[in-house]
């Protein structure tokens, strides 16, 4: 019998499906929107000041999703707060760490959103009635302060935390890789860089959707004309560098398994040129990542027109969105086919209206979008008159 068509019985599923190919997906794009807010918050990168309010409530909106797909793969999702209260962390309940991280962080977010909208909030409850103004009067605690002394304390509060979030949505993402990375039953997990390689994808996702969404976002509004060609060019520029550094640690990753000719590289590369050769060499590789490479990088370096740059910017984020989705698919989905023998493939194929099939995927894909329109029913998208005040 060929060795290739042959996997022993405990490898013929794939036990972690398209439930945790997507839980790392959604935990990236809020890594990578909250790292856009942090360089106009923190580190006052002035040109993308436009989009530094859309950013943290885009993160916010995919945010609260990040534990969804997990819930939804666990065969008793009730008891998922007893890793938290009862955690091991020398053992497989590593998943408790990234339990304290998440709810760390999710709750700095909001906290920076409602210090950031604060002074927005006071004003619109002024203008709302009904059930809006109470939403916004629980939001800002009752308080009707408009004072600059106030505003300055605002802004103050929402660096601090905006600091303090840099390392934590580091961690949030970076913790995901971790888990993967420390999984030494699979050869092409189990590797030092998997927590920075996912941490970049992370950044690469999250920018991607930003630019992606902040154009949509403006042409269904008619409000295209206030595009900020410098901030679209600063989010491309970002981008490029983010994606170099992304693409160019995942193919060291591999030369390195190829060069040292690591125990499983035989089993990696059959993998690689078997059954995930469409998957990785065509779609992630060849059509997702050089092309957007080329593009970037002629966005980033020639002096392009405005109509040009909102053109093409949106279609080669939803490629760099769709590389890192089929990144995911390939580690998760790649690294489990490979069976424990080294010899031979399991195979998975999703249906669409299983527990964790390809509908249930498309709607938790779907509901943070729908959320980010929900959500700016409330908090204003984009920087108001009153950000382009200068408090002294």
């Amino acid at each position: 019998m060929d060795a290739l068509n042959y996997v022993f019985p405990n490898d013929i599923h794939a036990h972690w499906t398209l439930m945790i190919v997507i839980y790392p997906y959604i935990t990236g794009v809020v890594a990578g929107a909250f790292i856009v807010s942090a360089l106009a918050h923190v580190f006052h990168v002035k040109s993308l000041i436009p989009v530094a309010k859309f950013a943290l409530i885009f993160a916010l909106s995919w945010l609260l999703f990040v534990t969804a797909p997990l819930l939804n793969h666990l065969g008793h999702p009730e008891r998922a707060l007893s890793m938290l209260f009862t955690p091991n962390f020398s053992g497989p309940s590593m998943m408790a760490g990234f339990g304290y991280i998440y709810m760390i962080y999710s709750i700095l977010l909001i906290f920076e959103i409602l210090f950031i909208y604060r002074y927005d909030m006071v004003l619109l409850k002024e203008q709302s009635h009904g059930i809006k103004k109470i939403i916004y009067n629980i939001l800002t605690l009752g308080t009707n302060d408009k004072s600059i002394q106030g505003r300055k304390i605002d802004r103050k509060v929402g660096f601090v935390l905006g600091a303090i979030g840099i390392p934590l949505a580091c961690s949030l993402h970076g913790y995901v890789g971790f888990i993967f990375g420390a999984v030494k039953t699979v050869e092409w997990w189990f590797t030092p860089l998997m927590p920075i390689i996912f941490l970049l994808s992370a950044s690469v996702s999250g920018i991607a959707g930003m630019i992606l969404f902040y154009i949509i976002i403006k042409k269904i509004t008619g409000k295209i004309h206030e595009i900020k060609t410098e901030t679209i060019k600063t989010l491309v520029k970002l981008l490029w560098v983010f994606f170099i550094l992304d693409f160019l640690l995942e193919m060291i990753e591999i030369s390195v398994h190829a060069y040292g000719g690591t125990a499983g590289w035989h089993h990696i590369s059959s993998a690689l040129n078997g059954p995930l050769q469409w998957s990785f060499w065509t779609m992630q590789v060849k059509i997702l990542s050089v092309i957007p490479f080329l593009v970037l990088g002629y966005l980033s370096l020639k002096k392009v027109t405005r109509t040009v740059l909102i053109i093409i910017a949106p279609i080669v984020s939803f490629m760099l969105l769709a590389q890192v989705l089929f990144m995911r698919w390939n580690v998760v989905i790649g690294g489990q086919i490979m069976a424990k023998s080294e010899r031979g493939f399991a195979v998975y194929h999703p249906t669409m209206f299983e527990k964790e099939g390809i509908l249930v995927t498309i709607i938790m894909l779907i509901a943070p979008i729908i959320t980010l329109w929900l959500l700016s029913k409330i908090f204003p998208l984009w920087e108001s008159k009153a950000d382009k005040e200068v408090l002294e």
